[in-house]
């Protein structure tokens, strides 16, 4: 299992680690392009691993509630976004939510679910409309199944690892696991923010 747990975290570190640029539409089709899309983007893929991690952390029912609070309230940011509601600092509050979602799971608060949930989904608003001001020449419905699938996939790894790490660890050893993996995340979320 401890084996697994290795591979997904390197395949998600290589697969984010260049500079690539946005898959074309055109080119590779609106479902893929939104697919990638999250994918490509560091600070994308380390919160919502993280909110996979702190869904874990918190337990029974966030384990759905809070993945489900997130790609909710990004398919919202996403409509607001293409139909031209602007919010402001768009980059900023993605980066701000990279930090603080590692912070909480590096502090490990016991805070219950719904309140994780909520305040999940206020960042996702802002990484659905990251995604709406990019959608470009793709088509919306097929874009925002391929970033929403990519973001359950996320979210999925974070559970993983949370889960992983209770099941083949005891228990201070799991908990001091996704700590460090917590903080971790938020200082990915400084470096993205400093200038990386």
């Amino acid at each position: 299992m401890l084996k697994r747990i290795l591979i997904a975290i390197l395949a998600v570190g290589a697969a984010t680690a260049p500079a690539f640029a946005h898959l074309d539409p055109m080119a590779h089709g609106p479902v893929m392009a939104g697919f990638t899309h999250p994918l490509f983007g560091l600070d994308h893929v380390l919160v919502m691993v993280a909110v996979g991690l702190w869904a874990a952390v918190a337990g029974r029912r966030a384990i759905w509630i809070v993945p489900a609070a997130f790609v909710g309230a990004m398919a919202f940011g996403f409509a607001a976004a293409i139909a031209g509601v602007s919010l402001p600092f768009v980059e900023p509050v993605i980066l701000v939510s990279v930090v603080f979602v590692g912070v909480m799971v590096a502090l490990a608060l016991p805070v219950p679910a719904p309140a994780v949930a909520a305040m999940v989904a206020v960042f996702a608003l802002f990484h659905g409309h990251a995604h709406g001001g990019e959608l470009g020449a793709a088509g919306a419905l097929e874009f925002a199944l391929g970033f929403i699938v990519a973001t359950a996939a996320l979210h999925l790894v974070g559970i993983a690892l949370g889960l992983g790490f209770a099941r083949i660890l005891d228990t201070g050893r799991s908990r001091m696991a996704i700590q460090i993996l917590g903080g971790l995340t938020a200082l990915g979320g400084v470096w993205l923010a400093v200038g990386a």
